[in-house]
């Protein structure tokens, strides 16, 4: 029998349709481009943060003990204040009675700002060697030092030992400092110290022609002449007398704001500075002192008595005065290239933190619902199962109630299905359960509707209309059903022979309004088909074990689902508001005050996706119109009594565990392969691999209820490592693309029809 329906109420479906597939092409490239953007943009930050704590990039190599009989005689006998000038080298000494306190390794959020509390309640400069990453890190601490009155030199980036390194490197670390102090406090500076210097006689034939480029590049390189080795933390009256110099000499007493516990070194400092002061010792910044040695006193140093920060003689921001001379404000692209590197920087302090915390709660959370899933599973199995087979146990054969065998409805929507459509209706025909087969031609221009009436079926009645979609084809096949239960399918899905009276066994419960049947991968013969197959028993039908026992099933799945007739009718039919129709009706149904339930032993074999631009699209519009189906039944979540059931459990766990999870869990696999790289490869391999037996855990067990085979479980770990990335990659991109308010259009799938019958059942 055939008839010809007309949309009700509806435009011409190829104008509308055509208008939509313009929009999203308009859109759909920019939103996947901005999707990469944005993880790329999380990636750089990881990697920036990454490289601040040296995890990155990071040569923890110190030499020792190397020859120096390359590095001139009167260098290793000089003083402490390395200078080149037209490539000859200098050294200077500090005068006698005179002080330089420096500090490295800082700054710190901790210790430095103790520093600058002794030194000012002791009207004394210093002078700071910082480390650069530790500068952007810190830059308000920075801004507060030089504004004292303190004097700041280089320290590297990264702390390195410069021996080793390239002149790229090099080049590279001083730029960074520079840039961070330009951003941080807005100077530059010509003074540097290497990490892992010392006295200048300790200057050898792979340290000096670093010191030679650096001369070279204008700097002064600062060593020292007493080092309170503050670092091994011997106690303060060590510390006090180790940073003495001898015979009333002037000396570069060298000490740490950073590294470690510090409380030593604050303790000491205070009682330093006085005992050196009750010997007549002056204090100054490096800087001063050398503006002492060409004869300049005035403003080298802050005078006793003197009160305020910035009391030395031109202290401050800008570092005019002799106590900072060696600083110099910074200008032009130096300082907004340093100002752009402090923000990222504080951008990186606050979002992997941030993020670290919040994918560790993602992580227990996912570990979590493993254990929940594989729990009420196993309940779900026991009790749908009870007295069936040697797993039987006491307490009674479980039944719905009295068997449903009456007639029911099959609704088969189709467009463009002439590869599948005869493969459909020839297993529909094989149902030992009485069904009439309604075909819905959604406007097919291949002979869908032809070949479906050529095979002289008796119960088959095709009914024709204007091509308005599945929702459409769906509700003109509700509405011209002549039994109270309707089962719908897609066309290329083929039914086991006593799928359909399996399906419809639990409406023997007046309760029940909707039946989810167990949908499995016929073409999975593939890579990527085994990859679906995997995910279609784990994924999907785990989940609506766990969501039945919660009485909030999210989903009935389009390939195979049952209705009563007048359930959909009373909730206004399959809704096209969403292309997540599947997933509007059953929240309409629960709301409406119906139960959903899960029948495993109701099976139905449907084509997947056949190439990964297929599965692309087939999954983007799977992932936007659950976010549609959810965002338009947010209501659900203050509905009360049974209605509300769904709002108040299903809601939550599918918010979480398919949207805010999933959009998530790339980064957790970006950390991952970080830590693989730059921290400990061994820790992060046996967590990834922990992780992955957890998987292959509930992936076994699942398969073990469905009655799969398990060598396709062989595929699982380059399941992770590939699909489900492109799973990511898709939610984000349809997170993308419902924050931008765009709509898509319904995709059809190109079908190959190599969905037969269900002889491989079990392979």
């Amino acid at each position: 029998m055939t008839t010809t329906t007309p949309a009700r109420g509806r435009r011409r479906a190829p104008s509308r349709m055509e208008r939509a597939a313009g929009r999203a092409a308009a859109f759909q490239k920019p939103r996947v481009i901005l999707a990469l953007l944005l993880l790329l943009a999380l990636t750089s930050v990881m990697l920036l943060d990454g490289y601040l704590r040296s995890e990155i990039g990071n040569d923890a190599r110190v030499r020792d003990g190397a020859a120096y009989d390359k590095v001139p005689s009167r260098i290793l006998d000089g003083g402490p204040l390395l200078t080149f000038d037209h490539g000859t080298a200098t050294t200077q000494s500090v005068p006698d009675r005179t002080i330089v306190l420096t500090f490295d390794d800082g700054p710190t959020a901790t210790w430095t700002p103790q520093v600058l509390k002794v030194l000012e309640e002791n009207d004394v400069d210093a002078t700071f060697f910082m480390v650069g990453s530790m500068i952007s890190r810190y830059p308000g601490v920075v801004k507060s030092l030089v504004k004292q009155g303190n004097e700041v030199g280089i320290h590297t980036f990264t702390h390195v030992d410069l021996s080793y390194q390239s002149a790229a490197r090099l080049q590279r670390e001083l730029k960074q400092t520079q840039l961070a102090l330009a951003g941080a406090a807005g100077v530059t500076t010509t003074l540097f110290r290497a990490p892992y210097s010392s006295e200048i006689d300790a200057v050898d034939n792979y340290s000096w022609p670093v010191y030679q480029e650096i001369g070279d590049l204008g700097y002064t390189s600062v060593f020292v002449d007493t080092d309170s080795d503050d670092w091994k933390k011997p106690g303060v009256s060590k510390i006090v007398g180790w940073a003495t110099p001898k015979k009333n000499e002037g000396a570069i007493v060298l000490m740490h704001d950073a590294g470690g516990d510090r409380s030593q070194t604050i303790s000491a400092l205070g009682t330093y500075i006085k005992k050196m002061k009750a010997k007549g010792y002056t204090f100054t910044t490096v800087s001063g002192a050398q503006a002492m040695l060409n004869g300049n006193r005035s403003g080298v140093g802050r005078q006793s008595g003197s009160a305020g920060a910035g009391a030395s003689a031109g202290a401050g921001i800008g570092g005019t005065g002799a106590a900072q001379a060696a600083q110099h404000q910074a200008a032009g692209a130096t300082l907004y290239e340093g100002r752009a590197l402090v923000y990222a920087v504080a951008v990186a302090e606050w979002v992997v933190p941030a993020l670290s915390w919040f994918l560790l709660v993602v992580g227990i959370a996912v570990m979590g619902r493993f254990g929940m899933m594989l729990v009420l599973a196993r309940r779900h199995h026991r009790q749908r199962n009870r007295g069936h087979g040697k797993g039987g146990r006491g307490g009674g054969r479980f039944s719905w109630g009295p068997a449903v065998t009456r007639p029911v409805s099959v609704i088969v929507p189709a467009y463009n299905e002439k590869e599948c459509i005869a493969n459909t209706l020839r297993s529909l025909a094989k149902s030992t359960h009485p069904i009439e087969i309604v075909v819905v031609d959604d406007g097919s221009d291949d002979n869908t509707s032809e070949i479906a009436e050529s095979l002289g079926m008796p119960n088959v009645r095709v009914v024709r209309q204007e091509n308005a979609g599945k929702p459409a084809a769906l509700n003109n096949g509700v509405r011209t059903a002549r039994h109270d239960i309707v089962v719908m399918m897609d066309g290329d899905t083929v039914f086991e022979p006593d799928a359909v009276h399996q399906l419809v066994q639990p409406f023997a419960d007046p309760e029940i309004g909707a039946v989810a049947g167990n949908a499995k991968v016929g073409n999975r013969t593939t890579l990527i088909g085994a990859w679906q197959h995997i995910e279609y028993v784990m994924g999907f039908n785990l989940d609506r074990r766990m969501y039945d026992l919660l009485r909030c099933m999210p989903t009935i799945p389009g390939a195979i689902g049952a209705f009563r007739r007048d359930a959909v009718l009373g909730v206004g039919g399959m809704s096209e508001d969403t292309l997540a129709e599947d997933t509007d009706i059953t929240i309409a149904l629960h709301r409406a005050g119906w139960r959903v339930v899960y029948q495993e032993h109701a099976r139905a074999w449907t084509e997947a996706p056949g190439s990964l631009r297929q599965l692309w699209s087939q999954r983007y519009r799977w992932s936007y119109g659950t976010m549609q189906a959810l965002w338009k039944h947010r209501k659900s979540l203050t509905d009360k009594g049974p209605s509300g059931r769904f709002g108040r459990v299903g809601m939550p766990l599918v918010v979480l565990f398919q949207i805010v999870t999933p959009v998530f869990a790339p980064l957790i696999d970006v950390f991952t392969g970080y830590s693989m790289v730059f921290v400990d490869f061994r820790a992060a391999l046996l967590a990834w691999l922990a992780v992955l037996a957890v998987q292959l855990v509930c992936a076994a067990y699942a398969f073990r209820l469905d009655r799969e085979k398990y060598r396709y479980l062989a595929m699982l770990p380059l399941q992770q490592l590939a699909y489900r990335q492109m799973m990511y990659l898709v939610l984000i991109h349809s997170c993308v693309t419902a924050l931008t308010g765009g709509r898509l259009r319904w995709q059809k799938l190109k079908r190959t029809g190599e969905v037969g019958t269900p002889a491989g059942a079990g392979r």
